[in-house]
């Protein structure tokens, strides 16, 4: 038996033994009376006796009861615990999954109350955490058990680190946030391994002992599980939840037509996840105001082809103002955070774009060919004069800037299309020429390259360069990059890195969508929509502040988070964990927003996993309660005690009728 508070109990002991005892040797004082006879007083003769040292301590049943009821309380003052197992002590790491499909609202096992399976999960790590073996009292040998507690989702958080302190343990347990991010195991399992190795004091230097036990507290909705490697009884899995009622919105977007700015076009997917077949309606509304309803019906989920039950949501509407735009399914279900999705949409405004030339017909026709309010081309000696102003004189009226050849060495702020040579802001370094290139990988899925087709594009002559480090490159030649994205003080730069006269690209479809893509992307209504677009984990990136300009983040679920610009006027939220709309606030500056979306199947696909699937074994989940390694023995003296006071007590009523 063990003794986890024992100074206390002595301590405890030393103070209210001695004065039970010292109780039984005070003196009685008595009034002296005169009587005719002691005959009936014989009890009363007796009892003088006790003014004899140790004369009351004998044969007193009352003062053995009074000790034994005391010296009960003082054992379970002192902690004691039955050891169930002794040895060398064991380590342990606790694996808690706090990715959105735990925040399903089925976590009580008995569906008596409505409990998150994150809740239920750290319920179930704290009761492993009494499990653990405490330190023995009386063995220099024997050690306790460790354990380290890591939260994960697509990425992995060292919540407390090896250590035997229980308290310590349930504390990290119970500060563990939910997120709306995604799910993935193996950075977590990675880092639990190197804690376990590293030497120090906290590990005991045990790094020369085997691997910790993994215990994994999930619903098994995890996208990597099958990379993780564990040994024969190296992994304990413990599955949260127990059904699969979910609805969600797996798709959404809305944008305005390039033609028709009023015109704003809705597109979703509704997904259904359960066994059964529901029927739900679909809300879509303009900030906070709905604006249409449509009813669905949406089949269950398939176990033939694996996949849910889909129903498409397409709305065509007049929208004259900007705002967030809300898709929301009404149908109840277990997970609230794949129940809507959003999307920014910019005010209605018609591009006019600005063309700098020294006369270049074949791009002159292909922005004309693109439905902008207005096209102007200037030479670039009358660019240079409209740059004179501190703000850019007139030159910023345009939404796009087009630079063919142009290389000014200043530029106002704005959202330029350089052709050609780059400009000194862009920091883009020449290193030689190049000659007969082919574009061998470009990004298919980004705005600007989409639907254009760059496999056949030839260039027989351009300048070799060096993108900076913050470039995004979007094509690239054989032997250099081609074009790309790059930032700077508030400015976007769409750089084609060649002159199109030089290659075969004007006489290719691809040219004309190109521009048409270039254009939208670079547009005020479309380019900061576009930045306005994220799903959880992306970072939240806003250009074109001043440097050192403080703003605040307000967000879903209370977040309220003070952010600062850095030297190059960006602010940043370096991660978003909830889904929803975030609300930039800067002072003297309009709000902006962004639309936070989780949009994820394999989190929407809420079903527990009754095993998981490692590499190279499956791992059924553990279906008996916690084992503990300790019984607390407390319970059972403050019992005794109880029953020694009840003794003790009649005892002395049977005393008192005597």
């Amino acid at each position: 038996m063990n003794f986890l508070t024992p100074l206390t109990a002595l301590t405890a002991a030393a103070i209210t033994i001695p004065l039970l005892v010292l109780l039984y040797f005070l003196k009685l004082k008595r009034r002296e009376q005169v009587v005719s006879t002691t005959f009936l007083w014989k009890r009363a003769v007796q009892d003088l006796q006790v003014n004899a040292p140790f004369q009351r301590l004998r044969r007193n049943i009352l003062l053995l009861l009074q000790l034994l009821a005391l010296l009960a309380v003082l054992l379970a003052l002192a902690g004691p615990i039955l050891a169930l197992s002794t040895g060398a002590g064991k380590r342990h790491v606790i694996l808690i999954d706090r990715s959105a499909s735990m925040n399903a609202t089925d976590g009580d096992p008995e569906g008596r109350q409505t409990r998150s399976r994150l809740a239920e999960a750290k319920r179930r790590a704290k009761q492993t955490v009494d499990s653990l073996r405490d330190r023995s009292l009386f063995s220099l040998t024997d050690r306790p058990d460790q354990a380290m507690v890591v939260a994960f989702d697509e990425t992995a958080v060292v919540v407390c680190s090896f250590t035997e302190d229980k308290q310590k343990l349930k504390l990290a347990i119970d500060s563990i946030e939910p997120t709306d991010r995604t799910s993935s195991l193996t950075q977590a399992v990675s880092v639990a391994r190197a804690f376990a190795q590293a030497p120090g004091e906290e590990t005991n230097n045990r790094s020369a002992e085997a691997l910790p036990r993994l215990i994994l507290f999930s619903d098994g909705r995890i996208s990597d599980i099958n990379d993780v490697v564990a040994g024969d009884g190296e992994f304990i899995y413990h599955v949260i939840g127990h059904s699969s009622h979910n609805v969600a919105v797996t798709a959404m977007q809305a944008r305005r037509s390039y033609e028709n700015p009023l015109q704003v076009q809705v597109f979703a997917t509704v997904s259904n996840y359960d066994s059964k077949q529901v029927t739900t309606d679909i809300a879509v509304s303009i900030n906070g105001d709905v604006v249409a309803v449509r009813a669905v019906t949406l089949p269950p989920w398939s176990r033939e082809t694996d996949r849910p039950g889909q129903q498409s949501v397409d709305l065509i509407l007049e929208v004259d103002r900007g705002g967030v735009v809300e898709v929301r399914q009404l149908h109840a279900d277990l997970l609230a955070s794949d129940d809507a999705a959003w999307s920014v949409l910019a005010p209605p405004k018609e591009l006019s774009v600005l063309l700098v030339s020294q006369g270049n017909r074949v791009l002159e026709s292909a922005l004309r060919a693109c439905p902008v309010a207005r096209l102007a081309v200037q030479t670039p000696a009358a660019f240079e004069e409209g740059l004179t102003g501190e703000e850019g004189g007139d030159v910023t009226a345009a939404d796009v800037i087009v630079l063919d050849g142009v290389t000014p060495d200043r530029l106002a702020r704005g959202n330029y299309l350089v052709f050609g040579n780059a400009p000194p802001a862009l920091d883009v370094t020449p290193v030689g020429t190049l000659e007969n290139q082919f574009v061998v990988d470009w990004r298919q899925q980004h705005a600007v390259l989409r639907y254009v087709d760059l496999a056949n594009l030839f260039v027989a002559e351009a300048p070799k360069v060096v993108f900076p480090r913050d470039a995004q490159i979007l094509a690239e030649f054989n032997e250099g990059p081609a074009m790309g994205v790059i930032r700077r003080q508030g400015s976007t730069f769409l750089l084609v890195g060649f002159d199109p006269l030089q290659s075969n690209w004007p006489f290719e479809p691809g040219f004309i969508i190109f521009c048409y893509n270039a254009l939208a992307f670079l547009g005020a209504q479309s380019g900061q929509a576009q930045e306005a677009q994220l799903t959880v984990g992306d970072p939240m990136v806003a250009q074109g502040q001043e440097a050192g300009a403080r703003a605040t983040v307000w967000g879903p679920h209370g977040l309220r988070q003070e952010v600062t610009a850095d030297q190059a006027g960006t602010l940043r939220l370096p991660a978003t964990a909830r889904a929803g709309v975030y609300r930039l606030e800067v002072l003297d500056r309009p709000d902006r927003f962004f639309a936070v979306n989780l949009l994820d199947r394999q989190e929407s696909h809420i079903e527990p996993l009754p095993s998981v699937q490692l590499t190279g074994r499956v791992v059924e989940a553990q279906q008996s309660l916690v084992q503990k390694a300790n019984v607390p023995v407390w319970p059972g003296l403050i019992l005794l005690a109880l029953l020694l006071v009840v003794v003790e007590w009649i005892v002395y009523n049977a005393k008192m009728r005597i």
